[in-house]
């Protein structure tokens, strides 16, 4: 690898990232970035690693090296919060977490001295705020979204009409984590080191993180730290008081993540503001309704709502549905419970797993010839069943999306034998 310049390693680095769903349009503000949180010989190695789960014997294999060499590189990785480790079935995997939801929140999820936080808060406004072409790749490239709302269930368990499923509720979450951690809030920690402290006076330490993720990232760095589901669930209970959304991976089983998200710092209710109408988060499954007899028209509906989607028209407030996100904190807020939330005439389909949701959004992008062929990551006929089985259970029209990505003689066999037995 020594042949490789500075430029080289970088551009490898940015070519290694956008080759997966998620990825990040090249710039000279992303390579700052990545020059910040790589160092050059870091950025060699991660760009040759693959982008699904690899274990050590693997990347010792990639590398050329020992597998002793290996796992302090791999460790070192981890301690950056470059990468993040799992274990299955005993075995240790590793895997390089996307920009975002990701490397670059894990950089600011606690305090270090290890860079300079301030700089690297000024690169992430200019490219994800001033830029832009990542917001809009990240957020509004795909009609399956990273992340989803969740509804405030305070609101919902007052009324007994409503039934809401387990998937939905953020403590049903927390109940089911076999770890949880809670790190610094990514965007008012950069909100803070750009001047620009939270409107809403909102704590710091709200980001929750699940499972593998939430151990990997207290084990290696303290990125996170591990807590139990009873402080998880008054974190939750905090950030409903000072009006706080929850965003979560838009998954029903198991997500990684579970941010605690106030309109004025948060990347992701800002660009639902900013590009309204083209909703970059999904909705829960819930609207709000008012109740025109009980509303006293004090507009608290209106000045609380995270992304604008309530006005004050003629004195009476106005509910925009189409880019509501249905969370629940305007019903939360008014005082003479006027809003109540009602379930959307529509169910919003959520993604059972990460591979369902990586699936989805690879045929979306026409990249699911990546997400297959990626170092061997889907090598094994398990693993590879997985892949194909989800898309046998996609509609025809994705089906046929599929297919045409794929461009396999293979999957065309499965999906021609599937339609055959209808």
């Amino acid at each position: 690898m020594g042949h490789l310049t500075s430029r080289d390693a970088y551009r490898n680095l940015e070519d290694r990232i956008n080759w997966f769903t998620q990825g990040a349009p090249p710039s000279e503000t992303l390579t700052k970035i990545l020059k910040l949180l790589f160092t050059e010989k870091e950025a060699k190695w991660v760009a040759m690693l693959p982008i699904r789960p690899f274990s050590l014997k693997k990347a010792a294999q990639i590398w050329g090296t020992t597998e002793g060499k290996a796992e302090k590189l791999l460790d070192h990785l981890c301690e950056k919060g470059l990468l993040v480790d799992s274990y299955y079935h005993g075995v240790r995997q590793f895997v390089l977490p996307p920009p975002m939801i990701g490397f670059f929140e894990f950089a600011l999820m606690r305090t270090r001295g290890d860079i300079d936080q301030k700089y690297l808060s000024e690169l992430f406004y200019q490219y994800l705020n001033v830029e832009e072409d990542f917001i809009k790749n990240l957020f509004l490239g795909m009609e399956t979204k990273l992340a989803r709302a969740f509804v405030q269930e305070p609101v919902l368990l007052t009324e007994k009409a409503n039934h809401i499923l387990d998937y939905e509720k953020a403590t049903h979450i927390i109940e089911e984590a076999e770890h949880i951690g809670v790190g610094i809030c990514y965007c008012r920690h950069k909100n803070l080191h750009l001047g620009i402290p939270c409107r809403q006076n909102a704590p710091l330490e709200t980001c929750l993180t699940f499972d593998n993720i939430a151990r990997s990232l207290s084990e290696h760095g303290g990125y996170a730290r591990l807590i139990s589901k009873e402080e998880a669930k008054d974190i939750l209970q905090m950030s409903y008081e000072h009006n706080l959304v929850q965003i979560g991976e838009n998954v029903r089983e198991h997500p990684a993540f579970m941010c605690n998200c106030c309109g004025c710092c948060c990347e992701a209710l800002g660009a639902a503001k900013k590009f309204s109408p083209m909703q970059p988060i999904e909705t829960t499954n819930y609207l709000p309704e008012i109740q025109e007899e009980t509303c006293i028209s004090c507009g608290k509906c209106s000045r609380v709502c995270p992304i604008l989607a309530i006005s004050m028209k003629e004195k009476r407030p106005v509910i925009d549905e189409s880019i509501c996100l249905g969370c629940g904190v305007c019903a939360r807020n008014c005082p003479s419970k006027a809003i109540i939330l009602k379930r959307r005439p529509v169910q919003v389909i959520t993604p059972v797993n990460s591979t369902h949701r990586f699936v989805l959004q690879a045929i979306e992008k026409g990249t699911l010839q990546n997400l297959v062929f990626d170092n061997q990551a889907f090598a094994s006929h398990r693993a590879m069943a997985a892949v194909f089985g989800t898309i046998l259970k996609l509609p025809p029209v994705k089906q046929a999306m599929a297919s045409r990505q794929f461009k396999s003689v293979y999957l065309d066999h499965l999906l021609s034998r599937q339609q055959g037995k209808e």
